[in-house]
């Protein structure tokens, strides 16, 4: 009985120190009194870094604010109070930036003084609200309805906008948290109140229903698809590292535009710029950074032919080269992923892929690898992967026998190193006929064709193309 008695003993305490540890609400503090501070809700998928990354604080300062010693502590429904916030109370949530949304934007969408979101998401510069960042807003501002958004147009005064839209002018004042209704420039976007609205860019009139940029973040020697819905006819045009882009009317309505993020570029922000005008001849322009990342591209030492490498030979022919695809078509030829350009036998075999590094005859690896190579020996087919118009055809230095045909939308493909050309600059081809055989002309150490597919006048990677559909 004695024996009973120690053992219930020892099970009543057991369970009274995990009463103690485990508070009700889920929250994971070894504390008794919880630290000051606003509450952060975990949701399913979150992890501790990521938690630490959104809210810009050390997971170190994280896990010690809350008493955490073991990072798999946390489940959905946990309360984490966030250190460094002292002074703002209440539940916080995330959201991810989207292109299109600036601090003006946001305060006006979600509600909260421009002041209130720079203290509460410590912003010190515009540029650090790039596309694919974290915004932190109080959870009842962040289930705020949606609201309609109007742009003023030129000429137009506040008063007339209001009115057009039946709404108060000093409401739009007030929601819009404006010093007064001469506060405003033609193409400045407001928010107003108005049931049913669609969410969609913030910085931009609510004719435009969203814009979406792919992929988050942008990536060296990959295709950028900028894609604009909108509910009416538009013009836009933008700018990326320096490259002007076109928007061009797809099937479905929404507006497209490709660019390519050259090979070398050094990863880091960088400004995408969209500008344009609606039907009616309102104006907008909306500049925001996005993340430019390293490809993960490999290094490679070749040795060549030195006269390939001349700059006296490289630096004409290059530009020969690079001017060819810069006009943007705005008929497009393709519909579906591009074929491969040579025989099955070959179309699984890549002697060199895209983006490769090089160093030639010992040079530094300040060369990249423009395009895609496939094996194949001298005389092998070469077929056109997406319908097109030949646009060049001639004998070079360094790409040897050479095409290029224009698939429409600034995107065209080149053809290197061939034997021989059997098409004429002015053909239009379809996906699968025959344009040329397979050499050894040019800077190669063996025969092969050697693949270039260029949007928006810069080299990307032709994989991309050859695996999935654009746009």
């Amino acid at each position: 009985m004695r024996l009973f008695l120690k053992k219930l003993v020892k099970i009543f305490f057991s369970l009274l120190l995990i009463v103690l540890w485990v508070s009700p609400t889920g929250s994971v503090f070894a504390q008794e009194e919880q630290p000051d501070g606003p509450v952060y809700v975990v949701q399913e998928g979150d992890t501790l870094w990521d938690i630490a990354r959104r809210f810009g604080v050390p997971v170190e300062e994280l896990e010690q604010y809350n008493g955490i010693t073991d990072a798999g502590q946390i489940t959905i429904g946990t309360e984490l109070v966030i250190p460094g916030m002292e002074g703002v109370q209440g539940i916080l949530v995330t959201r991810e930036v989207p292109y299109g949304e600036n601090l003006r934007s946001l305060s006006r969408r979600y509600q909260v003084s421009m002041e209130a979101l720079a203290r509460l998401n410590r912003i010190t510069s515009p540029n650090e609200l790039f596309t694919g960042s974290f915004i932190i807003i109080p959870e009842d501002n962040a289930n705020a309805p949606a609201t309609g958004r109007v742009a003023l147009a030129p000429g137009q005064t506040l008063l007339e906008l209001a009115v057009s839209q039946e709404v108060n002018p000093w409401t739009m004042v007030s929601i819009n948290d404006l010093n007064g209704t001469w506060e405003l420039l033609p193409g400045d976007v407001l928010q107003l109140p108005k049931e049913g609205a669609v969410e969609g860019p913030g910085a931009f009139p609510g004719w435009i229903e969203a814009i979406d940029v792919n992929p988050l973040p942008m990536v060296q020697g990959k295709t950028s698809v900028i894609s604009l819905e909108t509910e009416g006819e538009l013009k836009a045009q933008g700018t990326l590292t320096g490259h002007e882009f076109n928007f061009f009317r797809s099937g479905d309505g929404s507006y497209i535009a490709l660019q390519g993020v050259h090979a070398m570029t050094e990863p880091g922000f960088y400004p995408l710029t969209v500008s344009g005008s609606l039907a009616d001849g309102t104006p907008f322009a909306f500049s925001q950074q996005v993340y430019i990342q390293d490809g993960g591209y490999a290094f490679e030492t070749l040795v060549v032919n030195p006269e390939t490498v001349d700059p006296a030979n490289t630096e004409p022919e290059d530009e020969i080269w690079n001017a060819l695809p810069v006009n943007a078509n705005p008929e497009r030829q393709w519909e579906e992923i591009f074929q491969s350009p040579v025989s099955p036998l070959f179309a699984d075999c890549y002697p060199s892929y895209f983006g490769n590094r090089r160093s030639y005859n010992g040079s530094p690896y300040n060369y990249f690898h423009t395009g895609l190579d496939f094996c194949g020996g001298v005389g092998a087919e070469i077929y056109a992967p997406a319908p097109g118009l030949v646009t060049y055809t001639d004998t070079l230095t360094v790409r040897g026998i050479a095409t290029m045909i224009d698939h429409g939308w600034g995107v065209y493909t080149g053809y290197m190193h061939q034997s021989e050309i059997l098409v004429n600059v002015g053909d239009y081809v379809e996906a699968g006929d025959l344009i040329g055989l397979v050499g050894g002309t040019g800077r190669v150490t063996g025969s092969h064709l050697h693949l270039e597919v260029w949007v928006g006048g810069v080299q990307v990677d032709p994989m991309d193309w050859l695996e999935r559909a654009y746009p």
